[in-house]
C-alpha cells in the first residue's frame, strides 16, 4: 500500500453561530462569483479544455451552497465531482468558487466499490469494479508506489486524486482535452486531474491542509449520500454530451 501522511486539523474553536455567518453570507454569492470565475477560467484554458456542462454546473454551484449553508467543511477547502460531467470544481474555505477542470474518473458506473478493493492488486480488478465511490471525504496527502505525491480521498480503498499520468494504450492527457464526457470513463477508479490544474489548485488546497472532497453519485439518490443536500434536486448529465 502506498504512503499514508498524517496531520491534524483543528477546527476553528468558536460558536456555530458565530461560524456560520459568514458562510450563510457566501451562498447568496456563490453563483454570481462562480460566474466570473468560470469566465475567467475560460478564457485562460479554453484553448486546451472544454468548458463544464451548464446543468453539472449549477448542480456544483447548489452543492457548494448547501456545503456552506450547513458548515459541512468546516471552514475548509472543497471539491465537488461529477462523475458524470467529469468535472472537478474547487471552492475555498468561503465558499467561493476557485476553478473547474475535467477530470478522468472510474471506467465503471455506480457509486460504490468493492470493499475490499484496496488491498488487490490492479490486475485483480474486474472492469465493472472499477468505480469511483460517491461520498464525502476527508482529504489527506500521501504518495503513491513510486514516491509520487497524491491526495488521498479514502486510503484505505486506495481511491486518491492525482496528476494524469500516461499509460500506454489508453490516451488519458487526450481523453482529458477531447470536448465530450464519454470517454473520460477510464481510470480503475482514482481522479486523474490535468498536472498544471493540480499544481496550481489541488496541491495547495489539499496537499498541504485537510480539505473535504464531494463526489456525487450517478446511480443512488444525492440524499442518500449526502443527508445535508437533501432537498436539493439532481439533473442528470447525458452520456456524451459536450461540455
Amino acid at each position: 500500500m502506498p504512503k499514508r501522511h498524517s496531520y491534524h486539523f483543528i477546527p476553528t474553536a468558536l460558536p456555530l453561530s458565530t461560524r456560520l455567518r459568514p458562510a450563510l453570507a457566501a451562498v447568496a454569492l456563490v453563483g454570481a462569483a462562480w460566474a466570473s470565475t468560470t469566465s475567467a477560467w475560460a478564457a485562460g484554458d479554453s484553448d486546451l479544455y472544454a468548458l463544464p456542462d451548464a446543468a453539472a454546473e449549477a448542480r456544483a454551484v447548489n452543492l457548494a451552497a448547501s456545503v456552506m449553508r450547513h458548515a459541512d467543511a468546516a471552514g475548509r477547502a472543497f471539491g465537488i465531482i461529477d462523475k458524470q460531467a467529469a468535472t472537478l470544481w474547487v471552492f475555498d474555505g468561503r465558499g467561493q468558487p476557485v476553478a473547474s477542470t475535467p477530470v478522468l474518473v472510474g471506467a465503471a458506473r455506480g457509486d460504490v466499490a468493492p470493499p475490499d478493493i484496496g488491498t488487490r492488486p490492479l490486475a485483480r480488478v474486474r472492469p465493472h469494479e472499477k468505480v469511483t465511490s460517491a461520498g464525502r471525504y476527508v482529504t489527506e496527502p500521501g504518495e503513491n508506489h513510486r514516491g509520487e505525491d497524491i491526495v488521498w480521498l479514502d486510503y484505505d480503498s486506495a481511491l486518491s486524486m492525482h496528476r494524469v499520468r500516461h499509460v500506454s494504450g489508453e490516451s488519458r492527457p487526450q481523453r482529458l482535452a477531447s470536448a465530450t464526457v464519454a470517454d473520460n470513463r477510464i481510470s480503475f477508479g482514482c481522479v486523474n486531474i490535468p498536472p498544471h490544474f493540480y499544481d496550481r489548485y489541488i496541491d495547495p488546497l489539499f496537499s498541504r491542509s485537510s480539505g473535504v472532497v464531494y463526489v456525487l453519485p450517478e446511480s443512488r439518490s444525492l440524499a442518500s449520500v449526502f443527508p445535508f443536500a437533501a432537498n436539493m434536486s439532481s439533473t442528470p448529465v447525458a452520456q456524451g454530451a459536450k461540455r
